[in-house]
């Protein structure tokens, strides 16, 4: 009988030299994928480039709005903040570390792979069979193994260690904070560790294929928004506090981040000197932040001019 279905295979039962039994044509195992012949190979292939990109971008997710609230609910004159930026980027780091050890092979800082050949590999389940129109054949599973649970696996260690070590750290260093106030950033994580689980879920293929172009966008939008808050415009402005600095050379990374992940460094002489773009987007708004200031506007309306 044929094996019907895009991702519906027949698993291995038995080999003995060359002689291979094969079961019905159903889901296949996790750590497998149908091949062209319908039959459920295993994941032995390393992650791509691009593959480990994706993943970077969904493990500084969490870490960059970690970040984010603690410096919205620190206040200008706290001195914890510092301390809760370091414990944020170790429990991340100590997190991915983990998932990596925990995922096949285990114990060590490797992973084993599916290749993604379309978008609609992440989405098995809208592709189940029915024969004869009645009965459906379940073939769901993860057919990018494991670049779809192991996202999962990183958010809910980043959870647990946060909850085991943030609390301690802030009930001992957030001295300058109210007792209302030193755990709102840990609230916080609590209401966007769901978000970002629903969202790896639902729009996980997506991101998938669209995160370059959300970093490149999303980091030039808050670029300018930070230096139009800040009121910086000319180099003077940014030099004058590390802070802005620290948050400039960020974003930088950011851009860089986007373009690596655009151009996947398929050609290295052609591609890397599109990093001399990163600079641009600020060099342009310290260009012509003068030209927009609304004062200077507001006075030459008033002019006539």
């Amino acid at each position: 009988m044929a094996c019907l279905g895009l991702y519906c295979g027949k698993t291995l039962l038995f080999k003995n030299g060359s002689t291979e039994i094969y079961g019905e044509c159903g889901v296949c195992p996790r750590g497998q994928r149908t091949n062209a012949q319908k039959y459920c190979q295993p994941c032995t292939e390393s992650p791509e480039l691009y593959d480990w990109l994706y993943l970077g971008f969904m493990a500084m997710l969490p870490l960059v709005l970690h970040w984010f609230f603690i410096e919205w609910y620190s206040g200008k004159k706290s001195s914890s903040a510092l301390f809760q930026h370091i414990t944020a980027l170790f429990e991340c780091s100590m997190a991915a570390i983990i998932t990596l050890l925990v995922s096949d092979p285990v114990g060590v800082l490797y992973i084993r792979s599916c290749r993604v050949l379309m978008l609609s590999d992440w989405y098995t389940m809208l592709y189940n069979p029915s024969p004869d129109y009645v009965t459906t054949v379940h073939c769901t599973h993860e057919a990018v193994y494991p670049l779809y649970t192991i996202v999962f696996i990183y958010y809910a260690f980043c959870l647990a260690l946060m909850m085991l070590l943030r609390p301690l750290l802030v009930k001992k260093i957030a001295c300058g904070l109210g007792k209302s106030d030193r755990f709102k950033s840990i609230y916080a994580a609590l209401y966007f560790f769901p978000i970002l689980t629903v969202l790896q879920a639902v729009g996980g293929g997506l991101l998938y294929y669209a995160f370059p172009y959300i970093i490149l966008v999303l980091s030039l939008v808050t670029l300018a928004i930070y230096m139009s808050a800040s009121e910086i415009e000319n180099c003077y402005d940014l030099l004058v506090r590390k802070k802005r600095l620290i948050v400039l050379f960020s974003h930088w990374l950011l851009h860089a981040y986007g373009i690596i992940s655009i151009s996947r460094v398929d050609k290295l002489e052609q591609d890397l000197p599109l990093l001399a773009l990163v600079p641009t987007p600020a060099l342009f708004y310290l260009f012509t932040a003068k030209f927009t200031e609304p004062s200077r506007i507001l006075s030459e309306g008033a002019n006539g001019h």
